[in-house]
């Protein structure tokens, strides 16, 4: 008996030495290449951070793993591997944005841009390019594309398949040449316009006053009128001036214009709910573990007269965070047509080579927690908006605006709220 466990010894450590033997001369694993390491950084940020911990639904490890098999040896192929994993979320808004789109894309937010002017979405039920709205008096704007828009063709090339950055790449181009989008609009035939690029001026407010009579009353009432076309990183400066400018000249009440303004920065709506909110919640957001941050006001509304909130189809993102805030706090009343229904946050992230990372972070609830992805704002006051010029905006011709100014010169309105 003693000499069979003594065997059984001997065996046991004889299979040791033999394992750990092979383990010490296994070959050593493969190191990743260039291309490799890029797309597993890709790979990392989405899954450190993207809102949906079930990424659509699959097992975004083995993702991981099939992009890694598949890595191609030159740096635009692997761009295109990076773009396929990242389509798998079913999420336009979470991309790979190239060095020059990344540079692009900083630019645009810091208030300067260059290209046709035109702020464009993947239709989220079609997955057609749909304008949401050209930028005001930008080579687009005058060239008479609307918001709702859908562009079929960029210079001949069908926009089916291609991401929202390579199509905003091929309207972009020097100074004085032009483009060619084909647009489809509802209830026309599909059309060829040219468009000449040029450098578009980016000081996102428009404001003046302006004095209406009042049924009753003897004093007419000062409208100050601000039109904000985007949330860029000049905004909630220029608002802030703006209120204070109208104030000095005797305002009673406002209308703030956010139709066709696609958004652009969350803190700079958040930043521009504050000047109209003395207290309230602005914004909810909740991420992929469910917790739920907000935004509050912080007591330093610049004004509390009466404010009328203009929207429309092209009201996107953060022009829709704003509004959400100033209906749910009953600060403003809303007029004009259901808005786009945007309401996802993403946060951009440097990569190695100099791309970026455009990731869907976070989605958010308005105060009351409605939560207007795909969904929208319905206004409290519905006018449909007539097709008018970019000249026509906030005059006679423009029923929205005109709903506007009814109802500040009546007695409905109370200072401080809708």
């Amino acid at each position: 008996m003693g000499k069979t466990i003594l065997l059984a010894r001997q065996i046991s450590i004889f299979l040791l030495v033999v394992l750990l033997g092979v383990g010490w001369f296994a070959p050593p694993a493969l190191a990743l290449t260039d291309e490799q390491k890029f797309l597993a950084e890709v790979w990392r940020v989405v899954d450190r951070s993207y809102v949906d911990d079930t990424f659509n639904h699959q097992n975004w490890w083995l993702v991981r793993q099939q992009v890694i098999k598949q890595a191609p040896a030159e740096r635009t192929q692997t761009y295109a591997v990076a773009q396929q994993m990242l389509a798998s979320l079913d999420d336009p808004f979470t991309r790979l944005l190239k060095p020059d789109q990344y540079r692009s894309l900083q630019t645009n937010t810091s208030g300067e841009l260059t290209g046709v002017g035109l702020q464009i979405a993947l239709d989220p039920e079609t997955g057609k390019l749909r304008v949401i709205s050209p930028i005001a008096d930008s080579p687009a704007d005058r060239a008479g594309i609307k918001p709702a828009d859908i562009i079929v063709r960029i210079d001949g090339t069908p926009t089916d398949g291609l991401a929202l950055d390579e199509a905003a790449d091929r309207m972009r181009g020097p100074i004085g040449s032009k483009v060619i989008l084909t647009v489809e609009r509802e209830g026309q035939a599909e059309q060829d316009v040219e468009i000449k690029r040029d450098r578009i001026a980016l000081n996102p407010v428009v404001a003046d006053l302006r004095s209406y009579s009042q049924p009753g009353a003897g004093e007419p009432a000062k409208i100050g009128y601000i039109r904000l076309s985007q949330f860029n990183a000049n905004a909630a400066t220029e608002v802030n001036h703006a209120i204070r400018h109208l104030q000095n000249q005797g305002a009673t009440a406002y209308i703030l214009d956010l139709r066709n303004n696609p958004g652009g920065l969350l803190q700079a709506g958040i930043e521009i709910a504050r000047l109209w909110l003395d207290d309230g919640t602005i914004v909810y957001t909740v991420n992929r573990q469910g917790i739920q941050g907000s935004f509050e006001a912080t007591g330093q509304a610049l004004t509390r007269e009466p404010l009328v909130v203009l929207v429309n189809q092209g009201t996107a993102s953060a022009s829709e965070i704003l509004a959400g805030a100033l209906k749910d706090n009953q600060r403003a009343t809303i007029v004009g047509e259901k808005t786009f229904g945007k309401g996802l946050i993403q946060s951009l992230f440097d990569l190695s080579d100099g791309s970026g990372l455009a990731v869907t972070v976070a989605r958010y609830e308005t105060p009351a927690h409605h939560d207007i992805n795909k969904l929208g704002i319905t206004p409290d006051v519905v006018v449909p908006l007539d097709p008018i010029s970019s000249e026509q905006v906030g005059t006679s011709a423009d029923r929205q605006y005109q709903k506007a100014v009814e109802l500040l010169t009546t007695n409905s309105m109370v200072a401080g709220a809708a």
